[in-house]
């Protein structure tokens, strides 16, 4: 089998702890007899998030360059939060490319329990994504008790029409943002301005019916 390397290196880390974090991802490679096809390392300076090697992983994985990707940890893979970095594992998984952790050796989709894995992180991110709504929701009728005017000034409507359209659909914001030529957090943005504009439609609805019911209509 053939196995990409993916690790992601911080310039504020000792480039000793950073070597031996690749070194022992290639004898990681040997011990299960893969042939390494390639290193993919990004390096985080200061406050940048672009990972040009990161988004390189997924173009050749969809391509089928590789079999299997290896990588130190899940937070060394992804810091986008539970949802996003179970997005990346499946997109993996749909281009028939397979995953493994070093350090964790629960996430190994080579192995009889691969369903049961993949099964496991959907159920962490449908949990995830239920405790975000509620903490949304939480917030914004907050916000409506203390009369805010919520929404956010400036918002393209037709751009954010665009991109519900494209999350509806399932994918992921950052591949949204490529798709639409923006920036991930702009695409974050623009879905919390509709959510957050939702939700308070629905909250001033809510209070018109309670309104005409006591006024006897």
């Amino acid at each position: 089998m053939k196995a990409a390397i993916y690790a992601r290196v911080s310039t504020r880390d000792k480039g000793q702890d950073n070597e031996n974090q690749l070194r022992e991802l290639r004898a990681f490679a040997e011990r299960l007899g893969y042939t390494i096809y390639r290193q993919y390392v990004d390096t985080e300076s200061g406050g940048k998030a672009e990972r040009p090697q990161f988004k390189q992983l997924f173009t050749d994985a969809h391509q089928r360059r590789f079999d299997v990707v290896l990588f130190w940890a899940l937070d060394r893979f992804s810091r986008e939060g539970v949802i996003e970095t179970l997005n990346h594992l499946q997109r993996l998984s749909h281009s028939g490319v397979q995953f493994k952790s070093y350090t964790e050796q629960y996430l190994d989709s080579t192995g009889m329990f691969k369903d049961a894995i993949i099964s496991i992180l959907a159920t962490i991110a449908k949990q995830e994504r239920v405790r975000l709504g509620e903490r949304t929701k939480a917030g914004l009728s907050k916000a409506v008790a203390k009369g805010k005017v919520l929404g956010r000034p400036g918002v393209d409507t037709e751009k954010q029409a665009h991109v519900q359209r494209l999350k509806a659909t399932g994918i992921s914001n950052r591949a949204i943002a490529t798709a639409l030529g923006l920036s991930p957090s702009t695409v974050a943005k623009y879905l919390e301005a509709a959510r957050a504009s939702a939700l308070a439609s629905a909250a001033s609805g809510i209070s018109w019916c309670g309104a005409t019911r006591s006024s006897g209509w």
